[in-house]
């Protein structure tokens, strides 16, 4: 039940992520919105390559990056125990999900991602809600790691089932 509800809240995350980027299509092409004047504003921009502009013109690469990137967590998420103390670990795993999947329709259809979120103030490079998704997750990820989970609660992935040559039984 709680996979069919992640199932559910990816979904969600991916639709959101890809409705604005149509709202940045739509109306952000024809003129920028600001939304705190030389601070903040809704520029619409497409970008070719990954973050900050590396790997311009590296479709192709980028689509096989993400695919992998996407391949590995929910490889893992299937990996994790069912156990209440992995829930954060899980909702990180969705949200790092949802994002490559976001960029990766965009530069599977378009050949480019849709960026439309700017900080003006420090030129910051422009980003969209999957990148935000990704960057906020990996820093929730940091710091699990580093606060909540030690070394022994990932010991479930170097498990592997032996099986005992006197009884054919399966060991853990």
């Amino acid at each position: 039940m709680k996979k069919l509800r992640h199932l559910l809240y990816l979904i969600i995350l991916i639709a959101l992520d890809q409705l604005t980027k149509y709202f940045a299509v739509t109306q952000l092409k024809k003129e920028p919105i600001t939304i705190i004047p030389n601070v903040f504003k809704l520029l619409y921009h497409e970008n070719t390559g990954a973050v900050w502009g590396i790997l311009s013109n590296q479709t192709g690469l980028l689509i096989v990056f993400s695919s992998i990137i996407m391949i590995a967590m929910v490889f893992f998420y299937f990996k994790i125990p069912d156990n209440k103390r992995y829930n954060f670990l899980r909702i990180v795993l969705v949200f790092i999900t949802a994002g490559a999947i976001g960029n990766l329709i965009d530069r599977i259809f378009r050949k480019y991602v849709v960026d439309f979120l700017y900080f003006e103030l420090i030129d910051f490079p422009i980003f969209n809600v999957a990148d935000c998704y990704v960057t906020v997750a990996s820093i929730a990820l940091i710091i699990l790691f580093i606060f909540y989970y030690k070394d022994e609660d990932f010991e479930f992935l170097n498990k592997k089932k032996k099986v005992s040559k006197s009884d054919g039984m399966k060991n853990e």
